[in-house]
Protein backbone atom coordinates (compact mmCIF):
# COMPACT_ATOMS: atom_id res chain seq x y z
CA UNK A 1 0.00 0.00 0.00
CA UNK A 2 2.05 2.80 -0.96
CA UNK A 3 1.13 5.57 1.24
CA UNK A 4 -2.01 7.09 0.96
CA UNK A 5 -3.27 9.82 2.48
CA UNK A 6 -2.62 7.77 4.33
CA UNK A 7 -3.75 4.22 5.29
CA UNK A 8 -5.19 6.35 7.22
CA UNK A 9 -4.88 8.54 4.25
CA UNK A 10 -2.55 11.36 5.35
CA UNK A 11 -3.52 14.89 4.55
CA UNK A 12 -0.23 16.67 5.17
CA UNK A 13 3.45 15.93 4.99
CA UNK A 14 4.79 15.31 8.47
CA UNK A 15 8.48 15.71 9.13
CA UNK A 16 10.61 13.62 11.43
CA UNK A 17 10.02 16.10 14.27
CA UNK A 18 6.29 16.42 13.64
CA UNK A 19 4.67 13.21 14.82
CA UNK A 20 1.27 13.38 16.57
CA UNK A 21 2.36 11.10 19.36
CA UNK A 22 6.13 11.08 19.51
CA UNK A 23 7.51 7.97 21.17
CA UNK A 24 10.43 9.36 23.20
CA UNK A 25 11.84 7.98 26.40
CA UNK A 26 8.46 7.83 28.15
CA UNK A 27 6.95 5.51 25.52
CA UNK A 28 5.35 2.57 27.42
CA UNK A 29 6.42 0.27 24.60
CA UNK A 30 10.05 0.66 25.66
CA UNK A 31 9.24 -1.20 28.89
CA UNK A 32 8.70 -4.43 26.99
CA UNK A 33 12.20 -5.23 25.87
CA UNK A 34 13.24 -5.80 22.29
CA UNK A 35 9.69 -6.52 21.11
CA UNK A 36 8.42 -3.24 22.54
CA UNK A 37 11.31 -1.35 20.99
CA UNK A 38 10.61 -2.91 17.60
CA UNK A 39 6.97 -1.82 17.80
CA UNK A 40 8.07 1.66 18.85
CA UNK A 41 10.25 1.93 15.73
CA UNK A 42 7.44 0.68 13.48
CA UNK A 43 4.99 3.12 15.08
CA UNK A 44 7.40 6.01 14.58
CA UNK A 45 7.91 5.12 10.91
CA UNK A 46 4.19 4.93 10.21
CA UNK A 47 3.54 8.31 11.84
CA UNK A 48 5.84 10.02 9.34
CA UNK A 49 5.38 10.49 5.61
CA UNK A 50 9.11 11.08 5.10
CA UNK A 51 11.83 8.40 5.36
CA UNK A 52 13.67 8.45 8.70
CA UNK A 53 17.40 7.96 9.15
CA UNK A 54 18.94 5.95 11.99
CA UNK A 55 19.73 9.18 13.82
CA UNK A 56 16.18 10.47 13.45
CA UNK A 57 14.71 7.16 14.62
CA UNK A 58 16.99 7.20 17.65
CA UNK A 59 15.95 10.76 18.48
CA UNK A 60 12.25 10.10 17.96
CA UNK A 61 12.15 6.85 19.96
CA UNK A 62 14.61 7.81 22.68
CA UNK A 63 16.78 4.76 21.95
CA UNK A 64 20.51 4.67 21.34
CA UNK A 65 21.76 4.47 17.75
CA UNK A 66 23.29 0.99 18.26
CA UNK A 67 19.95 -0.30 19.58
CA UNK A 68 18.03 1.19 16.65
CA UNK A 69 20.60 -0.19 14.19
CA UNK A 70 20.33 -3.70 15.67
CA UNK A 71 16.50 -3.74 15.61
CA UNK A 72 16.22 -2.10 12.19
CA UNK A 73 18.53 -4.75 10.75
CA UNK A 74 16.23 -7.53 11.97
CA UNK A 75 13.06 -5.73 10.82
CA UNK A 76 14.61 -5.16 7.39
CA UNK A 77 15.60 -8.82 7.08
CA UNK A 78 12.00 -9.80 7.91
CA UNK A 79 10.59 -7.32 5.37
CA UNK A 80 8.87 -5.05 7.89
CA UNK A 81 11.03 -2.04 6.98
CA UNK A 82 13.19 -1.14 3.99
CA UNK A 83 15.38 1.65 2.69
CA UNK A 84 13.45 4.11 0.54
CA UNK A 85 14.39 4.31 -3.14
CA UNK A 86 16.38 7.51 -2.64
CA UNK A 87 18.37 5.91 0.20
CA UNK A 88 17.35 8.82 2.44
CA UNK A 89 16.17 6.62 5.28
CA UNK A 90 13.80 3.84 6.27
CA UNK A 91 10.13 3.37 5.39
CA UNK A 92 7.52 0.66 5.87
CA UNK A 93 8.46 -2.59 4.17
CA UNK A 94 6.21 -4.82 2.05
CA UNK A 95 5.50 -7.27 4.85
CA UNK A 96 4.33 -4.51 7.21
CA UNK A 97 2.13 -3.01 4.48
CA UNK A 98 0.59 -6.42 3.70
CA UNK A 99 0.04 -7.01 7.42
CA UNK A 100 -1.77 -3.67 7.72
CA UNK A 101 -3.90 -4.32 4.64
CA UNK A 102 -4.80 -7.84 5.75
CA UNK A 103 -5.85 -6.45 9.13
CA UNK A 104 -8.00 -3.76 7.53
CA UNK A 105 -9.62 -6.22 5.13
CA UNK A 106 -10.37 -8.67 7.94
CA UNK A 107 -11.92 -6.08 10.25
CA UNK A 108 -13.78 -3.98 7.70
CA UNK A 109 -16.40 -6.60 6.95
CA UNK A 110 -17.06 -7.11 10.66
CA UNK A 111 -17.79 -3.54 11.61
CA UNK A 112 -20.11 -0.62 10.97
CA UNK A 113 -18.36 0.38 7.76
CA UNK A 114 -19.68 -2.65 5.94
CA UNK A 115 -23.17 -1.82 7.16
CA UNK A 116 -22.80 1.69 5.72
CA UNK A 117 -21.78 0.26 2.33
CA UNK A 118 -24.63 -2.23 2.37
CA UNK A 119 -27.18 0.47 3.19
CA UNK A 120 -25.83 2.74 0.44
CA UNK A 121 -25.96 -0.07 -2.10
CA UNK A 122 -29.56 -0.81 -1.14
CA UNK A 123 -30.48 2.86 -1.36
CA UNK A 124 -28.89 3.45 -4.76
CA UNK A 125 -29.31 0.00 -6.24
CA UNK A 126 -25.67 -0.01 -7.36
CA UNK A 127 -22.31 -1.46 -6.34
CA UNK A 128 -20.54 0.52 -3.60
CA UNK A 129 -17.00 0.18 -2.33
CA UNK A 130 -14.48 1.68 0.06
CA UNK A 131 -10.84 1.93 -0.95
CA UNK A 132 -7.52 3.51 -0.10
CA UNK A 133 -4.54 4.70 -2.11
CA UNK A 134 -1.53 2.43 -2.22
CA UNK A 135 1.11 3.90 -4.51
CA UNK A 136 0.12 3.37 -8.14
CA UNK A 137 -3.04 1.47 -7.24
CA UNK A 138 -6.21 1.59 -5.18
CA UNK A 139 -7.07 -1.35 -2.96
CA UNK A 140 -10.73 -2.07 -2.25
CA UNK A 141 -10.96 -2.82 1.46
CA UNK A 142 -14.68 -3.55 1.28
CA UNK A 143 -17.35 -3.81 -1.38
CA UNK A 144 -21.06 -4.54 -1.65
CA UNK A 145 -22.28 -5.71 -5.06
CA UNK A 146 -25.54 -4.50 -6.55
CA UNK A 147 -28.32 -7.05 -6.70
CA UNK A 148 -28.80 -6.31 -10.38
CA UNK A 149 -28.01 -7.94 -13.68
CA UNK A 150 -24.67 -6.91 -15.19
CA UNK A 151 -22.93 -6.94 -11.83
CA UNK A 152 -19.27 -5.98 -11.33
CA UNK A 153 -17.32 -8.76 -9.67
CA UNK A 154 -14.44 -7.46 -7.58
CA UNK A 155 -13.50 -8.98 -4.25
CA UNK A 156 -12.24 -6.95 -1.25
CA UNK A 157 -8.49 -6.77 -1.69
CA UNK A 158 -8.76 -6.16 -5.43
CA UNK A 159 -6.30 -3.64 -6.86
CA UNK A 160 -7.21 -1.10 -9.54
CA UNK A 161 -4.97 1.51 -11.22
CA UNK A 162 -4.90 4.91 -9.54
CA UNK A 163 -4.89 7.03 -12.71
CA UNK A 164 -8.14 5.69 -14.18
CA UNK A 165 -10.26 4.86 -11.11
CA UNK A 166 -12.63 7.27 -9.39
CA UNK A 167 -11.21 6.66 -5.91
CA UNK A 168 -7.63 6.77 -7.17
CA UNK A 169 -8.01 10.07 -9.00
CA UNK A 170 -9.93 11.55 -6.06
CA UNK A 171 -7.32 10.63 -3.45
CA UNK A 172 -4.47 11.58 -5.77
CA UNK A 173 -6.07 15.00 -6.33
CA UNK A 174 -6.19 15.62 -2.57
CA UNK A 175 -2.53 14.83 -1.97
CA UNK A 176 -0.22 17.77 -1.16
CA UNK A 177 1.05 19.31 -4.41
CA UNK A 178 4.62 18.02 -4.06
CA UNK A 179 3.49 14.48 -3.29
CA UNK A 180 0.99 14.55 -6.16
CA UNK A 181 3.68 15.58 -8.64
CA UNK A 182 6.00 12.88 -7.34
CA UNK A 183 3.30 10.23 -7.82
CA UNK A 184 2.36 11.51 -11.28
CA UNK A 185 5.95 11.07 -12.41
CA UNK A 186 6.19 7.60 -10.89
CA UNK A 187 2.94 5.83 -11.78
CA UNK A 188 2.60 4.04 -15.12
CA UNK A 189 -0.15 5.73 -17.16
CA UNK A 190 -1.25 2.56 -18.91
CA UNK A 191 -4.13 2.80 -21.38
CA UNK A 192 -7.00 0.47 -20.49
CA UNK A 193 -9.75 1.95 -22.67
CA UNK A 194 -9.94 4.69 -25.33
CA UNK A 195 -10.96 7.09 -22.53
CA UNK A 196 -7.99 6.44 -20.22
CA UNK A 197 -5.93 9.56 -19.51
CA UNK A 198 -2.36 8.65 -20.42
CA UNK A 199 -0.52 11.99 -20.27
CA UNK A 200 0.57 13.78 -17.12
CA UNK A 201 -0.83 17.08 -18.45
CA UNK A 202 -4.32 15.66 -19.10
CA UNK A 203 -4.38 13.80 -15.80
CA UNK A 204 -3.18 16.90 -13.90
CA UNK A 205 -6.00 18.98 -15.39
CA UNK A 206 -8.52 16.33 -14.38
CA UNK A 207 -7.09 16.18 -10.86
CA UNK A 208 -7.39 19.96 -10.49
CA UNK A 209 -11.09 19.76 -11.35
CA UNK A 210 -11.61 16.84 -8.99
CA UNK A 211 -9.80 18.65 -6.17
CA UNK A 212 -12.17 21.60 -6.53
CA UNK A 213 -15.38 19.53 -6.29
CA UNK A 214 -14.00 16.57 -4.31
CA UNK A 215 -15.81 14.18 -6.66
CA UNK A 216 -13.75 11.49 -8.32
CA UNK A 217 -14.93 10.36 -11.76
CA UNK A 218 -14.20 7.29 -13.85
CA UNK A 219 -16.00 7.73 -17.17
CA UNK A 220 -15.29 4.30 -18.67
CA UNK A 221 -11.58 4.93 -18.15
CA UNK A 222 -10.62 1.65 -16.48
CA UNK A 223 -13.28 -0.69 -17.89
CA UNK A 224 -15.23 0.05 -21.04
CA UNK A 225 -18.92 0.36 -20.28
CA UNK A 226 -18.46 1.05 -16.55
CA UNK A 227 -18.83 4.44 -14.82
CA UNK A 228 -17.92 5.33 -11.27
CA UNK A 229 -18.06 8.33 -8.93
CA UNK A 230 -16.32 8.71 -5.57
CA UNK A 231 -16.23 11.05 -2.57
CA UNK A 232 -13.69 11.27 0.28
CA UNK A 233 -14.19 9.68 3.68
CA UNK A 234 -12.88 11.87 6.49
CA UNK A 235 -12.18 10.75 10.03
CA UNK A 236 -13.37 12.66 13.07
CA UNK A 237 -10.16 14.72 13.05
CA UNK A 238 -10.72 15.77 9.42
CA UNK A 239 -8.02 13.56 7.94
CA UNK A 240 -8.90 11.68 4.76
CA UNK A 241 -8.91 7.93 5.33
CA UNK A 242 -10.11 6.71 1.94
CA UNK A 243 -12.73 7.03 -0.75
CA UNK A 244 -16.32 5.83 -1.02
CA UNK A 245 -17.43 5.02 -4.55
CA UNK A 246 -20.43 3.90 -6.56
CA UNK A 247 -19.91 2.03 -9.81
CA UNK A 248 -22.32 0.66 -12.40
CA UNK A 249 -22.55 -0.52 -15.99
CA UNK A 250 -23.11 2.47 -18.27
CA UNK A 251 -25.88 0.47 -19.94
CA UNK A 252 -27.87 0.80 -16.71
CA UNK A 253 -26.80 4.19 -15.38
CA UNK A 254 -25.05 7.08 -17.13
CA UNK A 255 -22.29 9.12 -15.55
CA UNK A 256 -24.73 12.04 -15.33
CA UNK A 257 -27.17 9.85 -13.40
CA UNK A 258 -24.37 8.58 -11.16
CA UNK A 259 -23.40 12.16 -10.30
CA UNK A 260 -26.95 12.79 -9.13
CA UNK A 261 -26.30 10.20 -6.42
CA UNK A 262 -23.35 12.13 -4.95
CA UNK A 263 -25.45 13.58 -2.07
CA UNK A 264 -26.25 10.02 -0.95
CA UNK A 265 -22.56 9.12 -1.20
CA UNK A 266 -21.57 12.15 0.87
CA UNK A 267 -24.05 11.26 3.61
CA UNK A 268 -22.77 7.69 3.71
CA UNK A 269 -19.15 8.93 3.72
CA UNK A 270 -19.91 11.18 6.70
CA UNK A 271 -21.42 8.25 8.57
CA UNK A 272 -18.50 5.99 7.70
CA UNK A 273 -16.04 8.69 8.74
CA UNK A 274 -17.43 8.63 12.27
CA UNK A 275 -16.31 5.00 12.58
CA UNK A 276 -12.71 6.20 12.29
CA UNK A 277 -12.92 8.24 15.50
CA UNK A 278 -9.80 8.13 17.62
CA UNK A 279 -9.84 5.21 20.01
CA UNK A 280 -12.46 3.22 18.12
CA UNK A 281 -11.30 -0.36 17.74
CA UNK A 282 -13.69 -1.79 15.17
Amino acid sequence: MAKTKNAKVRTRAAGPHDTPSRAGEDDPLLRFGVMGKAFSILQTLTLNTQPLSMAELARETGMTKPTVHRIISVLAELGFVERDHGKRGYVEGPRLIKFALDTLKATTRRNMRHSVLRALSQETGETCNFGILTGAEVIYLDRVEAKQPLGLRFEPGSLVPVHCSAIGKLLLSLEPAERREELLRAIPLTRYTPRTLTSIAALSDALDRIQHDEIGIDDQESIEGVVCVAVPVRAADGGIVGGLALSAPEARISLKDALRLVPQLRRAAATMGKTFSLGMTS
